[in-house]
């Protein structure tokens, strides 16, 4: 016999399917330490019903001032000096529309709000008409110093509405739109336009270009491929633009205090004129604010489902 041992292996001798897998416990210990413990999924829950307490009291608190706006509008001036808003609360009573036909009875204000929509209303469409059209151009079509053009458009964004007050208030004068509803379309129309124009073209950009190729194909011109093919696709984030440049000129103060008519102005003017002048007659004043910031949100909820379409498609592409 040799001198190495022969004493056999025990080991080696077990049949493979008897010896335990060494990665078994720790296989075991991954998934059980990958489940969240009860303790842990109670504190999420909690944690989670906190957020929306919170964030449900953040919501009512930022709506408190537009309630006691409302509120007050409803409410005779009597009740409103003697104990403010909030008596409605425990006294529905005290509720009253008349403060509204006061409003529909004051010139100033209705007058105000006709010109209001006569200045927004166009102004939106001109951005809205004017910026797809060019959209369209930078996006699609080959002319010659289109790229210098468009990087000028993205330079006149950070160009400030106080900067062009003067000298547009010296050109307005000289060609006779200063104190005119239409000077003031024409400034929020050019100071519009560039955001549009970035919007729009960067949206159009995005369209396949097959897809315009086959309807090229098919025979239509620049005109008919804009209106049939590119602006059903764009229609969200017009969608978007017309409400963002709505609200703007709705809501602005500045523009339509240098430039509007002063004897017609428009209702942000024509509020803050109530005020200057009649500082007590809240019967008008706070349904005419209400009124005037219950326009743009008819206008936001009547388009609100173009207006996340817009968004979504542009964080998609």
């Amino acid at each position: 016999m040799s001198g190495t041992d022969a004493t056999p292996d025990p080991t080696a001798a077990e049949p493979a399917y008897a010896r335990p897998s060494p990665s078994a416990p720790a296989s075991a210990s991954a998934s059980a330490s990958a489940r969240p413990s009860y303790a842990a999924r109670a504190s999420a829950g909690l944690a989670s019903g906190a957020l929306r307490v919170f964030l449900v009291a953040a919501a009512l608190f930022w709506l408190l001032p537009t309630l006691g706006l409302l509120l007050s509008s409803l409410v005779s001036p009597t009740d409103l000096n003697s104990g403010g808003w909030w008596q409605v609360l425990t006294a529905p009573s005290r509720l009253t529309a008349d403060n509204y036909a006061r409003l529909l009875a004051n010139d100033t204000i209705t007058g105000s709000l006709l010109t209001t929509f006569a200045i927004a209303v166009p102004a939106t469409l001109l951005v809205l008409t004017l910026g797809a059209l060019a959209g369209y151009a930078f996006a699609w079509l080959e002319f010659p110093g289109r790229d210098w053009l468009f990087l000028l458009v993205v330079a006149l964004l950070v160009v400030p509405v106080q900067v062009a007050l003067i000298p547009v208030s010296e050109l307005f004068g000289s060609i006779g739109l200063f104190e005119t509803t239409a000077g003031v379309v024409l400034f929020h129309t050019a100071f519009g336009l560039p955001f549009a124009v970035f919007l729009l073209r960067n949206f159009f950009a995005e369209i396949p270009r097959e897809l315009l190729e086959a309807a090229r194909l098919d025979g239509a011109g620049e005109l008919r491929l804009f209106t049939r093919v590119v602006l059903p696709l764009g229609a969200p984030a017009i969608a978007s633009l017309g409400i963002f440049q709505f609200l703007w000129v709705w809501n602005d103060m500045l523009v339509a205090l240098v430039f509007a008519d002063s004897a017609n102005p428009p209702i942000t003017v024509a509020l803050q004129q109530q005020v200057r002048q009649f500082g007590n007659n809240i019967d008008v004043l706070a349904p005419g604010a209400f009124l005037s910031m219950a326009v743009p949100l008819v206008v936001f909820f009547a388009f609100q489902r173009q207006f996340v379409s817009g968004v979504m498609a542009g964080a998609i592409k």
